[in-house]
């Protein structure tokens, strides 16, 4: 059955790989990798969906979760991580899950893959809910422990989607909102963490970003809701005020601070002309939206 799927096929454009010279390797990976976009961009309006229905479920006051194995698995503990400190949102807002659990994260732990029970045991225990949205991750789009959890997320009622690289997908076909990027074989035959991995952080970049800016955690490009925790964040929240208001940088720091070193609050202060405490009544009017406090 291996044998069949997209992400198991040979490269016929590499097939003389070991014979090449380093400059010719590198350039046959590059030229590989350019294919990739295109392949993501053929799934723009299946993501949009799953976007739109993810960001509903969290204004309903539910969780992003993502589920996977191997590098898919990393790669949604990724995004997941980067969230929180980007956006300022909960830790357990967006959550990722990999078979093998942390351990997993630095070390290879590809048999746990193969058992469907585990995904959906990691993913009860992890304090999933039916107002939670799953999307399991598996290039494959069959891989066992991925498919668990996503049976036991429908079994509970709740949201499902699903990356996979290979069209009409075991996955794809489990879950409400399947994502299918398939960029074609890879160059070194069935290692996935090449172009199929490229392509699934494209998504799930896609995902969580849009996500947070449907949730108003963006105004304009900027990155309003960023915690000033280092001082290269403090000083990228300083310059996100003076950008947004037009203010100096040295009024943008005083701002910061009387703000209680919130981005938002400063924003609405300045340009509403209002106390720390009026402009967090107007944000917390407007759900956190800065563009919707300001009218």
């Amino acid at each position: 059955m291996l044998e069949k799927l997209v992400t198991e096929q040979p490269n016929p454009a590499s097939r003389h790989l070991d014979q090449l010279a380093t400059p010719e390797i590198l350039a046959i990976m590059n030229t590989a990798d350019a294919e990739v976009p295109a392949a993501v961009a053929r799934e723009l309006p299946r993501i949009a969906k799953a976007v739109d229905a993810i960001s509903g479920a969290l204004e309903r006051g539910g969780h992003l979760v993502y589920i996977g194995a191997g590098t898919s698995g990393r790669l949604g503990v990724l995004d997941a991580a980067e969230c929180a400190p980007t956006f300022n949102v909960s830790p357990d807002l967006v959550r990722g899950i990999i078979a093998g659990g942390e351990r997993s994260l630095a070390r290879a732990a590809e048999a746990s893959e193969d058992d469907p029970a585990a995904g959906a045991r990691d993913l009860i225990e992890s304090g999933f809910g039916t107002a939670d949205v799953l999307v399991g991750i598996a290039a494959s789009g069959r891989t066992p422990y991925v498919l668990g959890g996503v049976n036991k997320a429908r079994e509970i009622g709740s949201i499902t989607c699903g990356i996979s690289c290979t069209p009409d997908s075991e996955l794809s076909r489990a879950v409400d909102y399947p994502i299918e990027p398939v960029p074609g074989p890879e160059i070194v035959t069935g290692s996935t963490r090449l172009r199929a991995g490229t392509a699934t952080k494209l998504v799930l970049n896609m995902i969580s970003t849009a996500v947070m800016i449907r949730l108003g955690h963006v105004y304009g490009n900027l990155m309003v809701n960023v915690q000033p925790s280092n001082q290269k964040l403090e000083d990228r929240a300083r310059r996100i005020i003076e950008r947004a208001t037009g203010v100096s940088y040295e009024r943008a720091s005083a701002l910061l601070e009387q703000s209680g070193r919130s981005v938002r609050t400063a924003i609405i202060m300045e340009m509403k002309r209002v106390s720390r405490e009026d402009a967090e009544r107007l944000l917390a009017a407007a759900a956190g939206r800065i563009g919707e406090a300001l009218k």
